[in-house]
């Protein structure tokens, strides 16, 4: 405090004290916290949220510690108010990393955080309320942070406060799955509220949207790789992608997820229609149906609650894992499916990465970075500019030889084909294909991640 004492208010605890996060020895006490044999009853698998870490003072004016209170260095709260959240995420993950070896990568969740809290974890966007009102904003309050670096970041599922009926809480379970951290989460006093509980249609609904969340954690994984080396936010709003339409500037609810999926969510109750803008010269194809849609179009399109407005950009390609798991870590052998949709002249592009997971061997090159690309009815596998023949890369691959891509489908050809030739590894082989009316489906081309391929439609 500002006379020299030790600062005390109220919180969680009762009558508290606070850490200075601006003092070295402060911070690097705290990290210590978390060794094995100091956190009783921690293992490797548990994880930290640091919640409160504005810091939170109940009896504090503004609900925070006096502007006055003087940390170390002479700095008085008012002055470093807004990067104390940021340190105590900092420190607890630094904490994390410390406590085995080699370090793996952490997980802290934190509410508070400054310029640079990026680097250290995830953050939700505090406690919001189970209404409508709150399900519109977190939109444009998970864009805005995303725009400013800040890209692991969502709301909380449901609304933190209140008890949100049927029908909002599964609306914005579809939205949520889009939020690059996604979780449900409420108040000790509200009422229960799994999913499980809300019986038909909800639970079909909400099931169908978390399936479609583990479905495309490999496109999202690999928007998380480029977002750590680009600075590009992982989900954007439509100028960042279309910055010449300055009709879209003013968008603030349909989105982008990276430069290949849009996304218009239904955020009004009862909610019977959802006007969407297509942008660009490009064709874009309803992810669910594969109908196409030419822009620059709007449309009126009419929904029901189990409707989900999700299309892909005509010249993306996503990689998929389709297999449901119970967890993400036991997906890690599953095969892929890539989905390619063609743009106006009958091409597209992607990528995919593949690391461990956890670990920081990737930093030396234990990973996998593919350059996808679909031109004249070929789509091809080949490595990024990143791959080098590393000794920690050619490991890695070993390691994951035996994932292969099981399935390639391809959205928006004008002409249908029966087979296809795959070639991998100087050998040549065929492949039946089966066309409908908007897709064309290459089955078990059996070609690997790790290799370098071509699949050409015949």
């Amino acid at each position: 405090a500002r006379d020299g004492t030790d600062f005390q208010g109220w919180c969680w605890p009762g009558d508290s004290n606070w850490l200075d996060c601006f003092n070295p020895n402060a911070t690097a006490w705290l990290g210590e916290q978390y060794a094995l044999d100091r956190y009783n009853g921690s293992t490797t698998s548990l994880f930290v949220w640091n919640d409160m870490n504005e810091p939170s003072v109940f009896n504090g004016p503004e609900i925070t510690m006096d502007k006055d209170a003087v940390h170390h260095g002479g700095w008085e709260h008012r002055q470093v108010h807004n990067v104390n959240g940021m340190l105590y995420h900092k420190a607890t993950a630094d904490g994390l990393r410390a406590r085995e070896t080699p370090a793996l990568r952490p997980f802290v969740l934190s509410r508070a955080y400054f310029a640079g809290s990026q680097r250290y974890g995830a953050i939700w966007t505090g406690d919001n309320t189970a209404t409508w009102e709150h399900l519109r904003a977190s939109v444009p309050m998970v864009l805005s942070n995303n725009v400013a670096g800040i890209h692991f970041i969502g709301a909380d599922v449901g609304g933190f406060f209140g008890n949100p009926d049927s029908q909002l809480l599964t609306r914005w379970y579809q939205l949520g799955i889009w939020y690059p951290f996604f979780r449900a989460h409420a108040h000790i006093d509200t009422k229960r509220r799994e999913p499980w509980l809300l019986g038909e249609p909800y639970l079909t609904h909400i099931r169908t949207a978390i399936r479609q969340r583990y479905r495309l954690l490999p496109y999202l994984y690999t928007l998380f790789r480029e977002t750590s080396l680009t600075g590009l936010p992982l989900l954007r709003p439509m100028w960042v992608e279309f910055p010449r339409e300055t009709s879209l500037f003013a968008e603030d609810s349909a989105f982008m997820v990276g430069s290949a999926i849009m996304v218009a969510p239904v955020t009004t109750a009862e909610a019977q229609s959802v006007r969407v803008v297509f942008p660009s010269h490009e064709v874009w194809y309803d992810m669910h149906s594969h109908a196409a849609y030419s822009a620059p179009l709007t449309r009126q399109f009419a929904v029901q609650l189990a409707d989900t407005l999700v299309f892909a950009r005509g010249g993306s390609i996503v990689p998929t894992r389709e297999r449901r798991r119970r967890s993400s870590a036991l997906m890690q052998r599953d095969p892929f499916t890539l989905y390619v949709y063609a743009s106006r002249t009958g091409s597209a592009s992607g990528q995919l990465y593949v690391d461990d997971g956890e670990s920081y061997d990737y930093e030396n090159g234990s990973f996998i970075e593919r350059d996808l690309i679909f031109a004249n009815a070929t789509l091809e596998s080949r490595p990024s500019v990143r791959t080098d023949a590393s000794g920690e890369q050619s490991a890695f691959a070993a390691a994951m030889a035996a994932v292969r891509i099981e399935r390639v489908v391809v959205v928006g050809l004008l002409h249908t084909f029966t087979t296809a030739t795959v070639v991998e590894g100087g050998h040549e082989r065929s492949v039946d294909v089966s066309c409908g009316d908007t897709e064309c489906i290459i089955r078990d081309p059996a070609v690997r991640i790790t290799n370098d391929w071509a699949i050409r439609l015949a």
